[in-house]
């Protein structure tokens, strides 16, 4: 039942933009509490896309450890446009960042960029960008299929960038990023047991 259902492009279409809902509604329907929406707009935005990020690097691991499992082999179905969603999301947060403190000047911009949870944030955003263009077939194609994977390896050093970016900017708590990324880290410990294990075996 739930295999079927992920494997229905318009439900991932619905689970994917539901957050953004969510997070860019202080926007068009401001609390009266809230005293600054557009903050929380840009937190929630890069809350959503480090969730992403966390749940698409799953994917791969539990199609290793349970090759069979008809949930892990939809979800991997949907791979592409999950990594597209969450660079979809982290472009939403640095717009909205922007907006929020960019006030033009340049040296703005040198401060902004002098505090290292920024410029590990934008250094992420460039790899999700660089792995956003050549996610297409064609870029598959040009690139071949070996050094195509090797640059989307990229992903994990994207990942430990926002990490700290998350950490650092005290945008979430600490706890909170390892409850985000804490399973895809035993996941992948998991699955690289696993290859471990099978290469000793067949040794």
């Amino acid at each position: 039942m739930l295999a079927n259902l992920l494997r229905r492009k318009s439900v991932v279409w619905v689970l994917l933009v539901a957050p953004g809902i969510w997070a860019l509604w202080p926007l068009f329907r401001p609390s009266p509490s809230d005293a600054d929406p557009l903050k929380s707009a840009l937190l929630h935005l890069g809350l959503v896309a480090a969730i992403l990020l966390a749940t698409v690097l799953t994917f791969s691991p539990l199609r290793a450890l349970w090759p069979k499992w008809d949930v892990a082999q939809a979800l991997n179905r949907h791979r592409r446009l999950v990594g597209v969603a969450v660079f979809a999301y982290a472009l939403l947060h640095v717009v909205a960042h922007t907006l929020h403190v960019y006030d033009g000047g340049f040296a703005t911009l040198l401060q902004e960029l002098q505090k290292p949870f920024q410029l590990t944030g934008l250094v992420a955003f460039a790899i999700l960008f660089v792995l956003t263009v050549t996610s297409l077939d064609a870029a598959i194609r040009r690139l071949g299929g070996k050094r195509w994977k090797n640059l989307h390896r990229l992903v994990y050093l994207a990942a430990a960038l926002t990490i700290y970016h998350q950490a650092a900017a005290r945008k979430i708590f600490p706890l909170q990023v390892v409850w985000i990324f804490g399973p895809v880290l035993v996941l992948q410990a998991a699955r690289w047991w696993r290859v471990r294990k099978n290469k000793t075996a067949t040794a």
